[in-house]
């Protein structure tokens, strides 16, 4: 007999676009945002898809600017897509959970002020994303606090260590 073979989770289709070539600085990053995801994808989203673009600090800021009403750039931004009505989906069509913009300049400066490996960075802030894509927010401090606790957990999982503990730490 056989031993039982750990199953793996099934990642929703990830269109990951690399749109600027700073990102050729960081060779991996596609595998990291796709790692990232899978460990943090429940049942119900397995079947779904998303877009995660990584692109420039010019191009997020714009983005930024537009939808957020902030003139600066950011390390990234999420963009849930409309649930469908019921029924206007056929069956077993993908449902498309949204788009994740991140912003190489950002994400490269705040890793290295934090003295973090740019990709545990990557991997946390594409998975920040995700969770929003998922209806996680940071609204309120409950909020925050059980986002913060989930990508703890999932993180820990990934082999990347808790990209909040400095913060508690001085608090």
């Amino acid at each position: 007999m056989r031993p039982a073979r750990p199953t793996r989770r099934r990642a929703p289709s990830i269109d990951v676009v690399i749109a600027s070539a700073r990102w050729q600085q960081a060779p991996r990053a596609a595998t990291v945002v796709r790692r990232a995801i899978a460990a943090a994808t429940p049942t119900q989203a397995r079947d779904a898809e998303l877009s995660v673009i990584l692109t420039s600090d010019r191009a997020i800021r714009a983005l930024n600017r537009r939808w957020r009403g902030h003139d600066k750039p950011t390390n990234v931004l999420s963009f849930p897509a409309p649930a469908p009505a019921l029924g206007k989906l056929p069956r077993g069509a993908p449902r498309h959970l949204g788009d994740i913009v991140i912003a190489y300049e950002t994400v490269a400066r705040e890793a290295r002020a934090a003295g973090k490996p740019l990709d545990h960075h990557i991997a946390h802030l594409a998975l920040h994303g995700f969770l929003h894509l998922l209806g996680y927010d940071h609204e309120s401090h409950t909020q925050a606090e059980a986002m913060e606790r989930r990508e703890r957990r999932i993180l820990a999982r990934l082999g990347v260590p808790d990209p909040y503990a400095a913060r508690d730490a001085d608090v």
